[in-house]
């Protein structure tokens, strides 16, 4: 892989990873307005009309196999549905400094699982980047305010449902990057999404017919456009461009760029305030991303 190539994946990891954490802050006033579910299913429909051509197979993509096809429903399953639903009681069950504690994790279970189902093998410098990686979105979380407090057993059943999260977001990295291998990124996108509205259309509709939707505001709704086509196409075009030349235990170490990307976020648009601990630790998970992604000393 040339320097010029590796740069490009490396930036599509990036930019990927940075669109949603500035979609996920972006999106907050969304879900005052619809309901989870109701959210979700417009989410994969208005993806879906974007991504309808591509669908299409290509002359030189070989036919689906029934092992694709399955990994094609897991890598939606798992990504996108089973990661939003754990995630989203997951966080309403415990303490915002606890769940980005636990998410801190997605790079070195990233790693544990490339190593397990991938056999990539993982050399000291990416290790030392996946840890500074963790540590950094660790110490970024306690700094950020308990928030409210929760009761001893339901903290921790929050706890583990936002950790099947990770697993799950894990999952989605490593699967992705078996689909990659046969697959174009383009028809990737489009039929997980079209796996994430099948899945969600049931729960989405008993939502919508409960649904006031002459009270929405224009704005909010070209809010939710943005939100779909960042969360559906464009994030899940970049992540599975840049995984198809790049090991998944190092793309996994740009998970940093979620927080990193929605503290920004906040900065700019929201009014709020980075403290020194916060500063360091976004040192600290970039001194890892830039261990993680420096070249060796050879290249085959």
């Amino acid at each position: 892989m040339t320097s010029l190539h590796r740069a490009t994946a490396y930036a599509c990891l990036a930019l990927s990873m940075a669109l949603v954490g500035s979609y996920v802050a972006l999106s907050k006033p969304l879900v005052l307005v619809f309901p989870v579910f109701l959210l979700a299913w417009l989410r994969f429909g208005i993806g879906a009309l974007a991504m309808w051509r591509w669908l299409r197979k290509p002359a030189d993509e070989p036919p689906l196999s029934p092992r694709t096809r399955a990994l094609l429903f897991l890598e939606s399953f798992l990504g996108n549905f089973l990661f939003s639903i754990c995630m989203l009681y997951g966080v309403s069950l415990t303490t915002a400094v606890a769940a980005g504690v636990v998410m801190s994790s997605i790079p070195a279970v990233v790693a544990v699982l490339s190593a397990i189902f991938l056999r990539e093998r993982i050399g000291a410098r990416s290790a030392a980047g996946i840890a500074c990686a963790a540590l950094g979105i660790g110490l970024f979380s306690l700094d950020k305010g308990a928030g409210p407090a929760a009761g001893g057993g339901q903290a921790l059943l929050g706890n583990l449902l936002v950790f099947a999260a990770v697993v799950c977001e894990a999952s989605y990295v490593v699967i992705g990057k078996r689909l990659t291998e046969g697959l174009g990124p383009k028809r990737i996108s489009a039929i997980i999404n079209l796996w994430g509205l099948a899945l969600v259309t049931p729960l989405g509709v008993w939502a919508a017919l409960r649904f006031d939707f002459g009270a929405v505001a224009l704005p909010t709704w070209g809010l939710l456009v943005f939100y779909a086509l960042a969360a559906s196409v464009w994030t899940v075009w970049l992540w599975m461009t840049g995984l198809k030349t790049v090991p998944a235990s190092q793309a996994g170490v740009f998970t940093v760029m979620l927080p990193i990307s929605a503290a920004l976020i906040g900065v700019v648009f929201m009014g709020e305030r980075l403290s020194a601990l916060q500063l360091l630790a976004f040192g600290i998970a970039v001194l890892g991303l830039v261990l993680a992604t420096l070249p060796g000393r050879a290249t085959t």
